[in-house]
């Protein structure tokens, strides 16, 4: 295949593993895609895609995403770019009753607002949508959660709360709901790490398509269609909040400050790891499990 072909296959790996003509995509399947129909996207193909897509309406990205990318998910936490996304899929499955619909991938860290909580129900009777809610393992309570690790972990060590609490939880719902392609909120407008995200990429690292279908809105953008559409949204907004997470890292936002400004105030980090390279995870599990002389586990 020449370097420029993008392909898509159907099966198992090929049992000589030569992907070497592939520049990105499902170059090295996870065992989570491994028997997924798998696209490879050579990076002039990627670049190619980003720049028909960027010009369309979001509405027109996710008509092209739900037919082109196998095993769709959406992976939100409810929030208003978020549930932008649920209200246009909606609209979508109205046109295309015979498509499977979207499904949605709710972390539950077991810290939300009670609001978030109840906005969860919301949608789910609004728009009949099929949530796949993942936990941190083995707990299914926050007093289990705190008997198992402490009370506070979030400042104890921030970096395995994270882990705990969201990079794991979404790596295992990548692999039992066999992940092929997931929809996200991020949009450019945000800032910090999300001010130069495509409409596409490729997280080679975990084996999956990652989708910004709104990457190109403003806040303001998103906030109008909420409320043209009277899209259900958290409480929490009209109390100040523009960007809702666990309620001990989130605070309302100033006058003047940026979208998400109200997140993990104070701190040194824009991202909760599920956007993050996965090595930034691993490398702290290895250095955790060596301060403990014990066996590295494989990352």
């Amino acid at each position: 295949m020449a370097s420029n072909d993008t392909r898509m296959e159907t099966g198992s790996q090929s049992s000589s593993g030569d992907h070497g003509s592939v520049d990105s995509g499902f170059v090295s399947p996870s065992s989570s895609t491994v028997d997924l129909p798998r696209i490879s996207l050579t990076r002039a193909h990627l670049k190619h895609l980003n720049k028909q897509l960027e010009a369309l309406d979001p509405m027109d990205v996710l008509r092209f995403c739900r037919v082109f990318f196998p095993q769709l998910y959406q992976s939100t936490a409810f929030g208003l770019t978020g549930l932008v996304t649920v209200d246009m899929l909606s609209k979508i499955d109205a046109e295309t009753p015979q498509l499977p619909p979207v499904e949605l991938i709710f972390l539950d860290t077991l810290y939300h607002f009670q609001e978030t909580y109840d906005l969860v129900e919301r949608v789910k009777a609004r728009y009949n949508v099929k949530v796949h809610v993942f936990k941190p393992a083995d707990v299914e309570t926050t007093q289990q959660f705190e008997q198992l690790y402490g009370e506070k972990l979030w400042e104890t060590s921030s970096e395995l709360y994270d882990w705990i609490a969201k990079v794991e939880p979404l790596e295992r719902a990548y692999s039992q709901l066999k992940v092929g392609a997931v929809l996200t909120g991020r949009r450019r407008s945000q800032g910090a790490a999300r001010g130069s995200i495509d409409v596409v990429e490729v997280d080679e690292e975990r084996g999956v398509i990652k989708i910004n279908p709104l990457a190109n809105w403003t806040f303001a953008q998103v906030k109008q269609y909420v409320t043209e559409n009277q899209v259900p949204y958290n409480a929490l907004l009209d109390q100040g909040y523009k960007s809702v997470g666990d309620w001990h890292s989130t605070v309302p936002v100033g006058e003047g400050e940026d979208e998400r400004a109200g997140r993990w105030k104070g701190q040194d980090k824009t991202e909760c790891g599920i956007h993050n390279k996965k090595s930034r995870y691993a490398q702290f599990l290895e250095q955790m499990a060596r301060q403990k002389g014990q066996e590295v586990p494989a990352a």
